[in-house]
């Protein structure tokens, strides 16, 4: 067995459908006995996700039934321990695997809003707060803990400028993209942008696990705090359990660190355009009131946003687990 040095890079923002790091190949060949789906799995690969791929990577080099030659050589994928991708920004670029949790799982990430629309607008003190900019740092720091997981994640909103940002007060802009294409201002087509990118990349998948997760942060009354809370379809078990087992990681996670607040985060089914015309199984996330104070303190702060990110994906792995007993 001798590594190939094939490299296929990362490619980010308008030259690509989704964050992805950058992968090498092997040759090895066979042995005495060994089937596609041993030979996989002798190479740490899930056969169910990878085997389709691992033909069309080897075409023409099987026996007429499909079987593997004892004596050819075969590429097998290696997924790079460390790579680096930029939409992540120059403080947040450097990735690495840490562990296999969610290998075989496929996400959308989607965040509320962005080029001409800003979303909710909350003051907080001097400042004006733009549910668009705080939606796409928290689904960008949610993308880098997935993909740090192994897990395939396609960011379907995209800034070419900003990063994950450390600071407490994101300045508004309107770079934002839908894989590089401008995001219109009316509403529904712009969903169905998002819907029709999603649905179209979900084609490509062969993982039987694709969630597509989108954030947002609400608008209400300024006296009115809020827990995070879920849509789900109606129509949609998978989606209803996979919010249910969101909600209880946060709060698990409020029980643990703050005993005495308690969580008042919800799960319901609502009919929104997102949740009604995407294919892979979608949840609706809403982290907050952008207009409180109290809730405010869980956008403007860094730890913060990064800790709802953390929670998210304790959830999302919970859920994945769950879907393979």
């Amino acid at each position: 067995m001798r590594i190939l040095l094939i490299g296929i890079l990362s490619l980010c923002f308008f030259q690509s459908i989704s964050a992805q790091p950058a992968e090498t190949f092997l040759l090895s060949k066979p042995q005495e006995g060994e089937g596609i789906w041993a030979f996989l799995r002798r190479h740490n690969l899930d056969p169910a996700n990878e085997g389709e791929r691992f033909r069309q990577i080897n075409a023409g080099r099987f026996d007429p039934n499909g079987n593997l030659y004892l004596h050819k050589e075969y590429l097998v994928p290696v997924l790079a321990v460390e790579w680096v991708d930029p939409l992540f920004g120059p403080e947040h670029q450097n990735l690495k695997i840490r562990d296999s949790d969610l290998k075989g799982a496929v996400f959308f990430l989607v965040s509320g809003h962005g080029g001409p629309d800003p979303g909710a607008i909350g003051q907080y003190g001097e400042h004006q707060l733009y549910e668009d900019e705080y939606a796409y740092d928290i689904t960008l720091r949610l993308a880098k803990n997935l993909m740090e997981k192994s897990a395939t994640v396609h960011v379907i909103v995209q800034d070419s400028v900003n990063g994950i940002r450390s600071g407490a007060y994101l300045v508004p802009d309107q770079h934002e993209t839908v894989l590089g294409q401008v995001i219109p201002l009316d509403q529904l087509t712009r969903l169905k942008q998002r819907a029709t990118a999603i649905n179209q990349l979900a084609k490509k998948e062969s993982a039987t696990y694709q969630r597509c997760i989108e954030i947002h942060l609400d608008s209400r009354s300024q006296n009115k705090q809020l827990d995070v809370f879920f849509y789900h379809h109606e129509n949609s078990p998978k989606g209803k359990e996979m919010a249910l087992t969101i909600s209880k990681t946060f709060e698990e996670n409020y029980r643990r660190h703050q005993p005495r607040r308690g969580f008042s985060g919800t799960v319901t089914h609502r009919n929104l355009y997102m949740l009604k015309h995407t294919n892979p199984v979608a949840v609706f996330i809403e982290l907050g009131n952008i207009r409180n104070f109290r809730d405010q303190q869980r956008f403007v702060v860094e730890s913060n946003r990064q800790a709802l990110a953390n929670w998210l994906t304790a959830g999302i792995v919970k859920d994945f687990q769950n879907q393979n007993k």
